[in-house]
């Protein structure tokens, strides 16, 4: 169930990267990434409320709040590269630096001990990430333009995503969801002033705006799926599979924006199910 869990989060983390990508490319991404946490906000409050916890510390508040802190970091940087028209390489620089530095602190610091199959899944998963998403043309632009900042962008997103993961899953199961609303409280509270200076971005199109809360509301999603992954699985399998997120943004853009295929990114998506069964098995 732990598996199938973080799975169903990597599917949500996958659509919203694809719609705010797109959606950075129209709207300013500090813009976009602030609706989101609020779209977040929103939704784990609404389902903190609805399944109550049984006890709430403020150790689990706390790594709540460091695990926002992470998810602001992650998503401002991600929609930054994005919105630049690089998604072919912020997002593997970003899962693939995120999964590497969240095993790392489970294996070495949590006490994490994958079987060998886990293992071999691991050393997989990294490769046919990698292999995704550069696999293929760039979605929205010349990704040699400024690739260097562009590739800053998603190791800065994938300390943050390391943080988010890894931080979470410190919260105690007793806390409930209350440590996913904490963390999206203090995104939104840390995203204000990079906001701030874009405000009259927020009147010009109701639509986008919307679309910008829902987006986040998925991320909140797949959070929280993430954590319920985590209390039923050792860190660092449900990171590997919650990280398969961009094999995701690549099939929909083979199917909605009608992109071909590549042999690179064949043998990324092959190798990405071979993760799925060698995880799921060990």
């Amino acid at each position: 169930m732990g598996a199938l869990l973080a799975l169903a989060s990597a599917v949500a983390y996958g659509f919203v990267d694809f719609a705010g990508g797109l959606l950075s490319r129209r709207v300013h991404f500090a813009v976009v990434t602030f609706l989101g946490q609020v779209g977040g906000l929103l939704l784990a409050l609404a389902a903190a409320l609805l399944l109550p916890a049984e006890a709430v510390g403020p150790a689990d508040l706390t790594w709540g709040a460091l695990s926002g802190a992470g998810s602001a970091t992650a998503m401002h940087f991600l929609n930054r590269g994005l919105s630049r028209g690089a998604m072919s390489v912020v997002i593997p620089v970003s899962a693939v630096t995120g999964v590497a530095l969240s095993v790392v602190c489970g294996v070495c610091f949590l006490g994490d001990r994958p079987t060998p199959l886990a293992w071999l899944g691991i050393c997989v998963t990294v490769p046919a990430l990698w292999l995704v998403s550069t696999g293929g043309t760039d979605r929205g632009g010349d990704a040699g333009t400024g690739s260097g900042s562009v590739a800053t962008d998603g190791l800065v997103a994938s300390l943050g995503v390391a943080v988010q993961y890894v931080a979470l899953a410190q919260a105690a199961p007793a806390s409930g969801l209350w440590p996913v609303a904490v963390g999206r409280l203090a995104a939104v509270l840390l995203l204000l002033p990079a906001t701030w200076r874009h405000t009259s971005e927020f009147g010009k199109s109701a639509r986008s705006s919307a679309w910008a809360v829902l987006i986040g509301a998925g991320a909140a999603l797949g959070l929280i799926l993430y954590l319920w992954a985590t209390r039923l699985q050792m860190l660092a399998i449900a990171v590997v599979l919650a990280s398969l997120y961009p094999a995701v943004p690549t099939v929909l853009g083979l199917t909605v924006l009608r992109e071909k295929v590549t042999r690179a990114q064949a043998v990324g998506l092959a190798g990405s199910a071979a993760a799925v069964v060698l995880l799921s098995l060990g």
